[in-house]
């Protein structure tokens, strides 16, 4: 079904409007000629039109515009101008008709029609399968697959590796007349070039070596659907040339078979190949590109398409929940580092990070320093927590004396001496505060003078921030002597 707007004349200038009728007739553009109450008929039943329109007794032309906004109008004579101050009046025809200027018009029109809002709406209804994003790039692809769905022509889909050409495909299949069949990928590239055949087209009985029974191919398990013909550039030049056959026969036979089969298949090919620089090199055959291309689509690199990332986030992670049963979040700085990045792995690269991320962080907030290193693309400081001392020495008792679990451990560190003294406390006991004290004091001394007192480095090796190092040198009066 055609989405081109009816096209129609309302002009009581009956000869302008003969005479225009005629233009129209000599470049094949299908129209009538209404009068005006004819017209608000058509028009409140909301048809999409397209109305050059004329002179009027009642002069409603003002009102005719703004009551329907939906509607592209070109104006005819130069009386009507001002009349162009209206969004939906396109353009102005005087005579003489000039083919040049009324097909330009008509395209605008189409145009107008084309992109209203409504219509835009109405075709974000169709439900499309995985194909996520608002950019672009992503509402041409959808509408090239809206555009070339129903028909039966040979499509072609490009773009870098990872980028969902594959997803491209499916839609195509989903949204055609054959959706009620099947849906049969093979990847070229990645079966022997002696079994291609074989895999395409089916083998009888004892056809070759191993041909135990007779077997369908790809070709005829996908009769009445969609066959996908991925990384068709990785297709050995033997296979081209049966593969072309097929397509311009539409008929083929069965390794080591003479019945000829009818191949009732819609062919969606697909690769990540520059095609054109192989045909020049020789590796493809300029015959079946031009077969095959008949319909190109090109699907863009996630690069291109940024914006789309936290939908395409979104969507991913609901796909991993269904089989992890954990998700994770992301902070907006995190988010912004990821859109950053160049994708040389397209939406596969981001899949991968995804799962990875859930893997490490289930149920939790990633910010950008939980980011592999290579995803940090913003320098954001992030928060380090700092703990009462209480909690600190707690903390350092129970790795102390978890050291000692194992009496024939032999550690040299300096920590074994420590608490093989606390194994042994002494009758009139300790003052423990006093005794963390002391040991804090050598550590941190021993760190100091192992990096020349350069403080950062020395709050590193110790597990602390620069901060609370400085005040715990301030604390314990361990400056560097002059």
């Amino acid at each position: 079904m055609s989405n081109t707007p009816s096209l129609y004349i309302v002009d009581e200038q009956s000869q302008r409007s003969g005479r225009l009728s005629t233009v129209l007739g000599f470049i094949h553009e299908p129209h009538q000629q209404l009068t005006l109450q004819e017209l608000q008929q058509r028009l409140s039943a909301d048809e999409p039109a397209v109305v050059l329109l004329g002179a009027l007794d009642s002069q409603l032309h003002a009102t005719l515009l703004q009551k329907y906004p939906a509607t592209a109008f070109l104006l005819l004579g130069e009386t009507l101008q001002p009349l162009l101050e209206h969004a939906n009046a396109v353009g102005l025809l005087t005579e003489p008709f000039a083919y040049a200027s009324l097909t330009q018009l008509l395209r605008d029109c189409q145009q107008y029609h084309r992109l209203l809002p409504v219509q835009r709406q109405t075709e974000a209804a169709v439900k499309f399968d995985g194909m996520v994003g608002n950019s672009d790039a992503m509402q041409q692809v959808r509408f090239l697959i809206q555009q070339v769905a129903k028909t039966d022509a040979n499509v072609l889909v490009l773009g870098p590796s990872g980028t969902g050409k594959e997803v491209a495909a499916r839609n195509i299949h989903l949204l055609s007349n054959r959706s009620g069949g099947p849906f049969v990928p093979i990847n070229c590239g990645a079966i022997p070039a002696e079994l291609l055949e074989s895999e395409l087209f089916g083998h009888e009985k004892g056809a070759f070596t191993g041909a135990i029974s007779t077997r369908k191919g790809r070709f005829e398990l996908a009769q009445g659907g969609t066959l996908f013909l991925d990384e068709i550039g990785d297709m050995p030049l033997n296979m081209q040339v049966k593969l072309l056959r097929v397509l311009q026969e539409r008929t083929y036979e069965r390794v080591g078979g003479t019945q000829p089969i009818k191949a009732d298949v819609r062919i969606v090919a697909a690769t990540h190949r520059d095609l054109e620089q192989m045909i020049t090199e020789g590796s493809f055959r300029e015959d079946l590109y031009y077969r095959l291309n008949v319909f190109p689509i090109e699907t863009p690199a996630l690069s291109q398409r940024t914006d789309d990332l936290p939908l395409l986030v979104s969507e991913l992670l609901k796909r991993q929940a269904k089989h992890s049963q954990a998700i994770v979040k992301f902070t907006e700085h995190a988010m912004q580092s990821l859109q950053l990045h160049s994708w040389p792995g397209n939406v596969r690269e981001l899949a991968n990070l995804l799962e990875r991320m859930v893997i490490m962080y289930p149920d939790q907030v990633v910010d950008v320093a939980e980011l592999p290193h290579k995803y940090r693309h913003l320098d954001i400081e992030s928060y380090v927590p700092q703990y009462p001392e209480s909690l600190q020495e707690r903390d350092l008792l129970n790795e102390m004396f978890q050291s000692t679990d194992d009496d024939d451990a032999d550690d040299d560190s300096g920590f074994a001496s420590d608490a093989d003294t606390l194994q042994q406390l002494p009758e009139q006991g300790l003052d423990l505060k006093e005794y963390l004290a002391e040991l804090e004091i050598r550590f941190i001394s021993q760190a100091l003078e192992r990096h020349e007192f350069v403080v950062a480095r020395a709050a590193e090796v110790l597990g602390l921030r620069r901060t609370t190092l400085v005040e715990k040198m301030r604390k314990y009066n361990l400056g560097k002597d002059e």
